[in-house]
């Protein structure tokens, strides 16, 4: 953790502009907000800095609305909540561009208080980098701060572009992703363990490929497990799978310094369906008319087995399609073992896996739950996010 911090700056009576990652679930048909967890993440930064005397402009994007105004995804039930969680009336400043001017707005603010941007993928620049939206933003604030880790690995303007033309520095949210997900990749806590689950090969193979140099065993489920099959020989059943897919199987399987568990037995169907009727079969043995859509009974006793023996725990990805009851137990058995592992160091990542996690009310057995899906992944694959890269350095 070489990036500043909050910790670092004085930030008394100064504006700070503060990227949050409020890009939350909200039901279509009645406004609500259903799960505002990434808004209560952000309350230790926002506690930190009213504490301080700072002047604090939240800012966040929400949904895809591609450049353009789209009223259901406005942040005015977003800006309600953050209101009751901060315990205070956040001010709407709207945008830079959205013929409003937010500097009205932030001007009046006095220390400890609250304005927060409109949407800003409303403005084409934001997903562009434009730097001159970038520095529009900039213009709002003193000191930028990056509490948003779920968009890290993403180049906007809000994300990185911001940071050319203010001190920018981490969050309290921000350091801890950093933190953990160091601690998960770089720590010689052992054995280790790295379960990943999900639809294809290609999806995971670099973080496959990363994992398996600082790990003891990668543990393989979801889609990708008829790629894997197929590298072994095995009939993978009715799966897609291409070439490519079964070569960087073949690879893993084959010259990995980690030990590969692979399934000894699957859940297959005859149809990809919800209510389609469930069949446990040996890897040896699956029909070719049906598809993998979950680990079986005697691997998930052996994968928890190997689960709950380890020291550190990396999990990122389903064992199956856990949306639908009849092919989850894979993705629940998993949980369960993550859970109970004792005195293991645990981090689990992606929004499926997250979510069965949440259902099982497992999260208070586990080290950390990250916040960002694909930030945490290309974290994992070893990649340097942008949105970190851009914060100054100690």
């Amino acid at each position: 953790m070489n990036k500043k911090t909050i910790r670092d700056i004085d930030v008394a009576g100064k504006t700070c502009l503060v990227r949050v990652d409020f890009n939350v679930p909200i039901d279509p048909n009645t406004g609500l907000i259903a799960d505002d967890s990434r808004i209560r993440a952000a309350l230790p930064t926002v506690h930190h800095l009213q504490s301080k005397g700072a002047r604090i402009v939240l800012c966040s994007h929400n949904g895809r609305p591609k450049g353009k105004v789209v009223e259901e995804l406005r942040m005015t039930a977003i800006r309600q909540r953050a209101s009751d969680w901060f315990n205070t009336d956040i001010l709407d400043a709207g945008l830079p561009g959205d013929n409003t001017d937010p500097a009205d707005v932030i001007a009046k603010l006095a220390p400890g208080e609250i304005a927060m941007l409109e949407n800003l993928r409303f403005n084409a620049g934001e997903e562009a980098n434009d730097p001159a939206f970038a520095k529009a933003l900039a213009s709002l604030a003193d000191i930028y701060v990056n509490d948003a880790f779920g968009a890290a690995h993403r180049a906007h303007a809000s994300t990185a572009g911001v940071a050319d033309y203010l001190p920018a520095v981490a969050g309290y949210l921000m350091e801890r992703e950093l933190r953990m997900l160091t601690r998960a990749l770089e720590s010689d806590e052992k054995p280790a363990v790295a379960i990943i689950g999900g639809a294809k090969v290609a999806d995971k193979i670099q973080v496959l490929a990363n994992l398996s140099k600082r790990v003891d065993t990668v543990i393989i489920g979801g889609g990708m497990v008829a790629a894997f099959l197929k590298a072994q020989g095995y009939e993978p059943g009715a799966a897609e799978i291409t070439d490519e897919e079964v070569h960087a199987a073949g690879q893993l399987l084959f010259s990995s310094p980690a030990k590969i568990m692979t399934p000894s037995d699957v859940v297959v169907a005859r149809e990809f369906a919800e209510d389609a009727t469930p069949y446990v079969v040996e890897v040896t043995d699956v029909p070719r008319d049906s598809l993998i859509l979950d680990i079986g009974p005697g691997t998930r006793v052996d994968y928890a087995d190997e689960i709950i023996e380890a020291k550190r725990i990396i999990w990122n990805g389903p064992m199956g399609v856990v949306e639908w009851e009849s092919f989850s137990e894979g993705t629940r058995a998993v949980a369960r073992a993550v859970a109970v592992a004792p005195d293991a160091f645990t981090l689990v990542g992606g929004g499926s896996t997250v979510a069965v996690i949440e259902k099982l009310n497992l999260r208070s057995e586990l080290t950390h739950v990250s916040t960002g899906g694909g930030a945490s992944l290309e974290f994992l694959e070893g990649k340097v996010l942008p949105g970190i890269a851009a914060l100054d350095d100690r």
